[in-house]
């Protein structure tokens, strides 16, 4: 089983309660995907309630291979929810693949 993890930065908001609401629309669709990707076996999104950190989403997925992280990031409808909700507020990336 792998457990493929992604921190994401935003970029700044007019309002935190902009901010707020975009990582519910994030939470939302990243979610989602687990009725639409058959490799995924578990996913879930939290927010750092810590403002003094960095980063502000946390998402976990589990997956049984290396190889379904690849189908998992490369599926349309992930790249959909990766590029067309997350890329125009995402101000950085870091991620953590390892066996579990």
């Amino acid at each position: 089983m792998i457990r493929h993890i992604v921190m994401f930065k935003l970029k700044e908001f007019a309002t935190p309660a902009d901010k707020q609401a975009k990582m519910q629309e994030i939470k939302t669709n990243l979610e989602a995907l687990i009725d639409k990707i058959d490799v995924l076996r578990m996913i879930r999104v939290d927010f750092n309630v810590n403002p003094e950190e960095t980063w502000d989403i946390i998402l976990t997925t589990e997956l049984d291979t290396l190889k379904d992280v690849c189908t998992y990031a490369n599926h349309p409808e992930h790249i959909a929810v990766s590029k067309g909700i997350i890329g125009p507020v995402k101000a950085d990336r870091a991620c953590v693949d390892y066996e579990c």
